[in-house]
């Protein structure tokens, strides 16, 4: 198995900044697109936890768009043709904790798309 092809390394590169500009702009169609379009899609976030695309789909409808955020340390590992990571450090405006985002890409017939995501921002850990 080889790790970060370079090839597919940009492929899941730019899947991910893709998202990140979607999210940034609460563009749901593209964030949508970039997510795995079935009920085995789960997604954990700071105050939710949806299992399936429906769930995400809905909470994205209502949310009103993400908080703005900068991004600190991104790192983005394949793992053969098909298979991504992509773990990031990001700091809300107004905010000093930090968060913690990390997904996992699949490779589909139609492109990259996360089929597992968690979103958190430090606390106490206790």
């Amino acid at each position: 198995m080889t790790i970060n092809d370079p090839e597919r390394l940009a492929e899941v590169t730019a899947a991910f900044v893709e998202y990140e500009r979607a999210l940034m702009e609460d563009d749901i169609a593209a964030m949508d697109a970039l997510f795995h379009d079935a009920p085995t899609t789960n997604r954990y976030g700071v105050g939710e936890v949806l299992y399936g695309i429906a769930e995400i789909r809905e909470f994205r409808k209502g949310r009103g768009g993400s908080p703005q955020r900068r991004l600190g340390k991104v790192s983005i590992v394949t793992y053969g043709e098909a298979f991504a990571t992509a773990d990031a450090e990001f700091f809300r405006e107004g905010c000093e904790r930090r968060g913690r985002q990390t997904q996992s890409w699949v490779k589909f017939a139609d492109g990259w798309k996360v089929v597992s995501a968690h979103v958190s921002l430090e606390g106490s850990t206790h």
